[in-house]
This record gives C-alpha cells, sequence and structure tokens, in this order.
C-alpha cells in the first residue's frame, strides 16, 4: 500500500505504525489525531512518517485508515472517514463491535456505497499501558484479530483488511460483531473486572505483602480507567451474563470451603488449572 492513516496514535496505533514503517510495509503512515505536539513526538519515535490534524485530508490519500481511538468516538471518525473519501477502506481496533457497528450502519444506512468500505477489528493484543510510548512493533506478531464484517461490507474490504493485518504477524478470523462482544466479555472484559475488583477488595494494610501472584492476578488493573468505563458501557448485557456465570463459580466455591467439600473445590481447582494450561502459556 502507498498510504495507510492511523486515526488514534497511542499504544494500538503506534504499534501498527512500527510495525508498517519497521518492515516497509507500506510508503507512508500519517498519524491522525487532535494533540499536535504528541503526533509530533510519536513521528519523532520513529512510529509515523507524517501528523495530520485534518482526518478528511488524511483519508483522501489513503488506501487504508485504521481508526484506533477510545470506542464511544470509534463510530463517529469511522463515519467521517468512509464520508470523506470515495475508495479508502476503513477499519478499527475497538475491543467493542456490536454498538459500533449499528452506530456506523445506522448513520450511513442510505450510503450503501460507503458502508462497503467498512469492517470492523479488533486485535486482541496489548497491555495495561497506554500511550505511543508503550507502542511495539511485534504487538501483534502471532496474535488474533477478529474481524467483523456485515452483509454490507464489500468482499475487496475484507480481503483488504485481513492481509493488512496478516502483513502486521497477525492471524485472522471472522465472527459476528455480536458473537465477538459475547468472546470478549469472558475472555478480556470479565478478567479485567476481576482483577480490578480484587485489587480493590484487597486491605491496604496488607498490601506491602503483595507479591507475584497479586502482582500477576491484578496486572490488567492498571489499565485507563475511562478507556475502560467506555468498554463496559458498550458491552454490557454480554458483560452482564459472564458476571453471572462467574458469580454463579464463585458461589459453588465458597459453598465448598464452608462446607468442607474437597471433592468439589479439587474438581473446580482441576478445571481451572485444565483450561489455563491448554493455552501453552
Amino acid at each position: 500500500m502507498k498510504q495507510v492513516a492511523i486515526v488514534g496514535v497511542g499504544l494500538i496505533g503506534g504499534s501498527i505504525g512500527a510495525c508498517l514503517r519497521e518492515n516497509r510495509l507500506c510508503e507512508r503512515v500519517v498519524g491522525v489525531g487532535r494533540n499536535l505536539e504528541r503526533l509530533r513526538l510519536a513521528r519523532k519515535a520513529g512510529l509515523i512518517d507524517a501528523v495530520e490534524t485534518d482526518l478528511p485530508k488524511a483519508v483522501a490519500g489513503s488506501e487504508l485508515a485504521v481508526v484506533c481511538t477510545p470506542v464511544e468516538t470509534i463510530a463517529r471518525f469511522s463515519i467521517t472517514a468512509l464520508e470523506s473519501a470515495n475508495s479508502c477502506v476503513v477499519t478499527d481496533a475497538g475491543s467493542t463491535k456490536q454498538t459500533i457497528v449499528e452506530q456506523i450502519c445506522q448513520q450511513l444506512s442510505s450510503q450503501p456505497e460507503r458502508l462497503k468500505r467498512f469492517i470492523g477489528s479488533h486485535p486482541i493484543a496489548g497491555s495495561e499501558q497506554s500511550g505511543f510510548e508503550a507502542a511495539r512493533r511485534d504487538l501483534f506478531k502471532d496474535r488474533l484479530v477478529i474481524m467483523t464484517p456485515t452483509q454490507e461490507t464489500a468482499a475487496a474490504s475484507t480481503d483488504l483488511a485481513k492481509r493488512f493485518w496478516e502483513s502486521l504477524g497477525a492471524q485472522t478470523v471472522l465472527q459476528s460483531p455480536a458473537d465477538h462482544d459475547r468472546t470478549l466479555a469472558s475472555i478480556s472484559h470479565l478478567p479485567h473486572l476481576i482483577a480490578s475488583a480484587l485489587a480493590a477488595s484487597t486491605p491496604p494494610e496488607h498490601l506491602p505483602f503483595a507479591s507475584v501472584g497479586w502482582g500477576d492476578t491484578t496486572r490488567v488493573a492498571s489499565g485507563d480507567v475511562e478507556l475502560w468505563r467506555q468498554i463496559v458501557r458498550q458491552n454490557r448485557q454480554p458483560l452482564a451474563d459472564a458476571l453471572r456465570g462467574f458469580q454463579a463459580a464463585v458461589q459453588e466455591i465458597m459453598t465448598a470451603i464452608e462446607s468442607g467439600d474437597d471433592q468439589t473445590l479439587v474438581r473446580i481447582l482441576q478445571q481451572g488449572k485444565t483450561n489455563r494450561d491448554s493455552l501453552g502459556n
């Protein structure tokens, strides 16, 4: 590709730019945002080639635009990008999908030609850190990217986005927006809330004694609070369903502990170990 526009040059956007430039996967990477000074610092760090605060101008000369902003702004920026260019394919990196896709499809329902160029994406990669300073050129290597095309998405747009993510070292899989949100509620959003609840409920006087186990279990609780508020708000129902399942499991453990039911406790511990070990890392 000749040019890729990255809207929001933070951890994810910066890592995309770093990989594109390191491997010379496109001729020009344009970083798009409101904070010109931050964009200039990202360029100085070698993550992007050019800076732009005007989104329509950035996408006009791009073959692909990747929206990497917080989830509550993804739909708005994607719509602007789709309306500002006649050929640029637009994707995103948001951790929720159904609300974003519904907002875009509703807003552009009378412009099906533009909807053909949008395909939702979510790279399951990142860390509790934020900002382009934490960007890594290998962030997507061997990671999974869930892509969520709709009936309106053109096959050519899906193919372009698929080739893009795979050029960064990722593997791709297709899901519906609703299936994506149920999956992420279970394997990403619920773990974050559990880590946050554990960290928040730990008595302050016990914290000086916390070591590897507590630190590993609560690591993701250090994530950006506002970003996670938005994710929880957009994925409320699937997350509530996942929480109910977890609540039932906790209740079963509590009952087993209080009644001295070692058989049930061992069964749950073994199932947890089996599931965790199946990941192989």
